[in-house]
């Protein structure tokens, strides 16, 4: 079925796209991708080879405006950029002016927001919300229904388990002010969070640190700590052979 391809855009060999594409302007897709049906990529995008955007998907999409917004989209946003052989799972959507980068995975009805970074070989899993301005590194592991807050920055290695929450207003929505103190969370290297948890605005987890499922951390967590609870209490200590190669050395909270 016909699809619409705009003669500015460039489409690698051996890319194949499905029934009823919308290609915008200049977009750019490498070569041996495999485009699915109904799938919306919009101007100036560029997709590097080898990537499979599933069916229903929308990339390079510009935020909407809103008066009522907190957080300006800003208005020059860089294209989207999509490394070599990043899969986009049916539904998803990923905004103009992010870059995600090799092997990694957009599951299914997820979405990541403009000026957001993901780096390699990381799995963004399904139904996930990537809101903007969001710093996500290697080999990180972002399990389904989790909300990442926008200003979070999340390391290489980490963990985050299905429907935690990451949190960045501590005015829950009221005054002003507020626009001014909007704090992410800070998951350092190889951090991991259970099931449900609750970060409070602008907590840091540092190298190894772990909350345990239903938390809510009130607090910083330090390296190669464990808590758990409500509010989030100390726990005990990550076991060595939990550690990521080379975190052996981190010391121990009270040292």
């Amino acid at each position: 079925m016909p699809s619409v391809i705009p003669d500015s855009a460039q489409i690698g060999s051996e890319t194949i796209l499905g029934h009823f594409c919308v290609i915008g302007e200049n977009v750019d897709i490498g070569s041996g991708c495999r485009i699915g049906h109904h799938v919306v990529i919009h101007d100036d995008t560029i997709i590097g080879h080898g990537c499979v955007i599933d069916d229903h998907s929308v990339v390079g999409k510009k935020p909407l405006k809103s008066r009522a917004m907190a957080i300006e989209p800003g208005a020059d946003l860089p294209p989207l950029q999509l490394s070599d052989r990043v899969v986009v799972g049916t539904g998803a959507i990923v905004f103009r002016g992010s870059t995600v980068g090799t092997d990694s995975l957009i599951a299914d009805l997820a979405s990541v927001r403009e000026g957001s970074l993901i780096g390699s070989s990381t799995i963004i899993g399904r139904g996930v919300a990537v809101e903007n301005r969001v710093r996500i590194g290697n080999s990180v592991k972002i399990e389904a229904g989790a909300f990442i807050c926008a200003f979070s920055d999340i390391g290489d290695g980490c963990f985050v388990a299905p429907e935690v929450t990451l949190t960045n207003d501590n005015f829950l929505g009221r005054t002003e002010e507020r626009k001014q103190n909007y704090t992410g969370t800070r998951i350092e290297r190889g951090g991991r969070i259970g099931a449900n948890a609750t970060v409070l605005p602008g907590r840091t987890i540092a190298p190894e640190g772990l909350i345990a499922a239903g938390a809510v951390a009130t607090r910083d967590v330090d390296g190669k700590q464990m808590v758990a609870g409500v509010p989030a209490r100390p726990l005990g200590r990550v076991p060595t052979e939990q550690l990521l190669p080379g975190e052996e050395n981190i010391s121990d909270p009270d040292q």
